[in-house]
């Protein structure tokens, strides 16, 4: 499942997002980690291939003690499954919608003019930023949320719910000028979200880490 928001040094492009059957049942197995039984994020090469596990407060800008030791969530008998908007301790609710992907990119050089350095006393402009893939992120189909967070999707009330967001976001990822940057980030994966949307939401409940599914009109299918 993922997580509310990457780290700001992340570049990256836009969503792709794949078409999504409303009509199939509930999202697919997340993998969690087995020793902290918490949700873990799959990062993916240029080739398709797993290079990392993450665990999903590690992408938010959190430490973790130990190594990631992926299983599906179903093996874990008593996942912590936190809210992958606002990381609330206890998500009520699992929504499904279209997979995203995202390319992030590591900057590899910088080119300046030598007189635009020495001009402006070591300040130059950067004229040209070169830089290469560093990894792929999968973000899932599916999404947990907290009841708060729930409301605010089920009223499509997007600026609500990134407004909830952002209040439990830390603080570096927040302050002045990183504030509208994050906003933007939120704004475009959530907006994916909302338009991709399947309908119905899974009940998490004690033996149903994947969902107790319902319609829209709230019968069980």
């Amino acid at each position: 499942m993922p997580p509310n928001s990457p780290p700001p040094e992340e570049s990256a492009r836009p969503p792709e997002v794949a078409a999504l059957d409303a009509s199939t049942g509930p999202v697919p197995e997340s993998l969690y980690c087995r020793r902290c039984r918490r949700a873990l994020n799959v990062r993916f090469n240029n080739l398709g291939m797993v290079v990392e596990y993450l665990h999903a407060a590690e992408q938010r800008g959190q430490r973790s003690d130990h190594r990631p030791e992926p299983v599906p969530i179903t093996e874990i008998p008593d996942p912590i499954i936190e809210c992958d908007f606002c990381s609330a301790p206890e998500a009520a609710w699992i929504y499904r919608c279209a997979n995203q992907i995202t390319d992030a990119r590591r900057v590899t050089a910088q080119v300046i003019a030598v007189g635009d350095y020495q001009t402006r006393h070591h300040a130059a402009r950067v004229r040209r930023t070169d830089t290469e893939h560093a990894f792929t992120q999968a973000w899932g189909e599916g999404w947990s949320a907290c009841d708060g967070c729930a409301d605010f999707i089920e009223g499509r009330d997007l600026y609500g719910l990134i407004g909830r967001v952002v209040e439990s976001l830390p603080v570096k990822l927040t302050r002045g000028k990183h504030l509208m940057r994050t906003r933007g980030q939120l704004h475009e994966r959530y907006s994916e979200v909302f338009d991709t949307l399947a309908p119905g939401r899974g009940r998490i409940a004690p033996g149903h880490t994947l969902g107790i599914w319902t319609h829209p009109a709230g019968e069980v299918p």
